[in-house]
């Protein structure tokens, strides 16, 4: 089942919201927006409209679902839906967990018979506790104890039983924590339990794993447990990511997804960076697979008509700040300097930021900051060819965007004509003549304990740069001497793991060597920074 459309009037948050255009083809919808926008008031709607469709009944509690409590509860005008099976929600139709998920420790000492998982529902609102774990331990012990006497074939083995009654779960948990692996239900007459196995402790219990390891575990077990139930449903979950790191997040909304039957449809409320970057990956894999509903900024107490949102950059700064709130500004840049130096794109090619890395080396110290990025040769970052400085201050406030560029064989004239329009260029030809100058093969030679070279090394650059001038270059082109300059230094100062490649020699070497008490570093601090 998947749910295309829903319309809910005077009830807990919403004066009359409608949300519609859900592509059925969206087998992943992702309500995002800040705590108190309305997204979990959303999923009581369908919860509570549920229970009435399938006869379950509600708990009668008129000041919580009612946005005005002397109001009569004529649900089924109030809260209407559209599926593309009907528009009627009925058993096995509606899969719902709360944020409220806290199973910290449990044990059995005896089995009870479980009723049918689609019975009677225990939830009735989104707000009571969702504890599941104890439960569902006590469903698959007790279907294991009736499928070895009643159903199970007599060949089977007790590795395959064992695959069968907690394989699937296993798999799943393994792939999000691959040091942890489910290998038992344990002894359910005594101080039962779900063991585990972790690195070198064999026998973890459960009660042992770590609140994001839980959180996990709970969410896969009880989809596991469940699915079969809901082969047709709309599952939704509020704030899935609980107790859980970035990282945990995304891989989890991934599980989560395979998991739940092929015609069902995943609703989450979140607001976390991890199950959103994961839900962006998925959408940029199939923009029909997965729809996103904005809550933010929205007036419920006006009516509001909400339909997927594709996810711009609009979209992404907002998720942000909801996430971060202020530490979204924390982590961008005060500043960020375009420089010479071809993007690397969707296809890393190597030395593709060899500028903007030395730069970044040279500075992390005083301006940590501060962000370099290349954006191409010259021309592109005169003319932001690609739009960063148009498009990063619009993301955060605050930064200021210096453009850079190399000396070249730019007039007097050029270089004031760039400085009247904010970008600046280097007082010498480009970065390799900072990097070899006089100062600093001085100080690489000190760096080595080796002093004494610092004559042969500068007397090596000296007869280097009249050999290139003989062949037609020009005695400050330094990137042209650059090759035969770094095989020279790497030979006269006997230096191993310094760079595999001039490149490597200069960012992974010489850029370190460039500190801020010394004139040349001075230098180039003023030409991008204009600071003395």
């Amino acid at each position: 089942m998947h749910l295309l459309s829903a319309h809910i009037t005077n009830f807990r948050r919403f004066a009359d919201l409608t949300i519609k255009e859900i592509p059925k083809t969206a087998k992943l919808v992702v309500l995002a927006g800040p705590n108190g926008s309305g997204k979990s008031s959303f999923f009581d709607a369908l919860l509570l409209r549920y229970r009435l469709d399938s006869h379950f009944g509600w708990n009668g509690d008129q000041k919580y679902y009612n946005r005005q409590h002397s109001e009569t509860a004529t649900w089924d005008k109030r809260i209407t839906v559209e599926t593309d099976c009907g528009n009627t929600l009925n058993r096995g139709n509606v899969y719902v967990r709360t944020a409220y998920r806290n199973d910290p420790d449990f044990q059995t000492t005896g089995l009870t018979r479980q009723e049918n998982i689609l019975d009677n529902p225990p939830l009735h609102r989104m707000i009571e506790a969702d504890a599941t774990v104890s439960v569902n331990y006590q469903r698959l012990a007790s279907q294991a104890m009736e499928d070895v006497f009643q159903k199970e074939s007599p060949t089977t083995t007790i590795g395959q039983f064992r695959e069968n009654l907690i394989g699937k779960i296993g798999v799943s948990l393994n792939r999000l924590f691959l040091d942890l692996n489910l290998i038992s239900v344990g002894n359910p007459v005594d101080h039962g339990t779900f063991e585990f196995s972790k690195g070198m402790s064999k026998k973890f219990e459960y009660k042992n794993l770590s609140a994001g390891e839980k959180a996990a575990f709970d969410l896969i077990l009880d989809l596991v447990v469940k699915r079969d139930s809901y082969n047709n449903a709309i599952y939704c979950i509020d704030e899935p990511e609980t107790h859980m790191n970035t990282r945990l997040q995304a891989a989890l909304l991934k599980e989560l997804v395979e998991l739940i039957p092929d015609n069902s449809q995943l609703w989450i409320a979140s607001h976390s960076i991890g199950m959103m970057r994961k839900a962006r990956e998925m959408y940029d894999a199939d923009p029909s697979s997965v729809a996103f509903i904005d809550f933010s900024g929205v007036d419920l107490d006006e009516p509001v008509v909400l339909t997927p949102t594709k996810p711009t950059r609009a979209f992404w700064r907002n998720v942000m700040h909801v996430a971060l709130d202020d530490l979204a500004e924390l982590i961008a840049p005060k500043q960020v300097i375009i420089c010479e130096g071809n993007p690397s794109g969707n296809v890393p090619r190597k030395n593709s930021n060899h500028d903007a890395e030395i730069y970044g080396a040279i500075f992390a110290e005083e301006f940590p900051d501060a962000t370099f990025i290349s954006a191409g040769n010259s021309k592109e970052v005169q003319n932001d060819f690609i739009g960063l400085a148009a498009v990063l201050p619009k993301l955060a406030t605050g930064i200021e965007i210096i453009r850079l560029i190399d000396r070249d064989d730019y007039t007097i004239e050029d270089i004031n004509d760039f400085k009247n329009k904010g970008i600046q260029v280097l007082s010498q030809r480009h970065i390799e003549s900072y990097l070899y100058d006089d100062e600093v093969l001085i100080a690489l030679c000190n760096s080595v304990e080796k002093p004494e070279k610092s004559a042969d090394l500068i007397d090596e650059k000296r007869k280097i740069i009249d050999e290139i001038v003989k062949n037609g270059a020009l005695s400050d082109d330094i990137k042209k001497a650059a090759g035969k300059l770094s095989v020279k230094a790497k030979k006269i100062l006997e230096l191993r793991q310094a760079g595999n490649d001039t490149p490597g020699f200069e960012r992974n070497t010489l850029s370190k060597i460039i500190k801020p008490n010394m004139g040349i570093y001075k230098k180039l601090r003023f030409d991008i920074f204009g600071l003395r």
